[in-house]
């Protein structure tokens, strides 16, 4: 894991950064889920268009993020005030470095800072380890949406109250 891992607010000079962080972890990074199939990627690919981030960033209840590794855009993530986690994408060369993790414990802090008990988010087969390694669990069977796998998973974010010993 990198050092340092900045993670900021996404601002609307930042719509086409994401966008294209967005498209490349989706063409490149998401290759074994889609498989290639043009008509998957462009449904897939749609969603990180600048006409549909423009309007993500102005709305209050929605989180976007940017990470940061040596200074560099890497990742961004999504989620909205419900508990919802939409994406979570990271550049393929800047897989494993720490990005996507902080990136998603950035939204939980949000997400609990509001008052949320339980994070939920659709998985795709590739980034079910990954989000298994961060709490989460599946909830239900796997399904297909646009062609893809999708695994739905959640995660509590309310910690369990320790006991109290008899000293304090």
């Amino acid at each position: 894991m990198d050092t340092f891992i900045e993670i900021s607010t996404a601002t609307p000079s930042d719509a086409g950064i994401i966008s294209r962080i967005a498209e490349r972890s989706i063409r490149v990074g998401c290759a074994a889920e889609h498989r290639n199939d043009p008509h998957i990627v462009a449904a897939w690919t749609r969603n990180s268009a600048l006409s549909r981030i423009q309007p993500w960033l102005a709305d209050p209840s929605l989180r976007l993020t940017l990470a940061r590794l040596q200074g560099r855009p890497v990742g961004t993530a999504m989620a909205s005030a419900d508990g919802r986690i939409a994406f979570c994408y990271v550049q393929p060369e800047w897989f494993r470095r720490g990005a996507g993790q902080a990136l998603v414990r950035d939204i939980e802090a949000w997400l609990h800072e509001r008052g949320v008990v339980q994070v939920r988010l659709n998985s795709t087969r590739t980034s079910h380890a990954f989000y298994r390694h961060l709490g989460f669990e599946q909830s239900v069977e796997a399904f297909a949406i646009g062609g893809v796998t999708a695994i739905a998973m959640h995660k509590s974010l309310v910690r369990p109250v320790r006991e109290c010993s008899a000293r304090e």
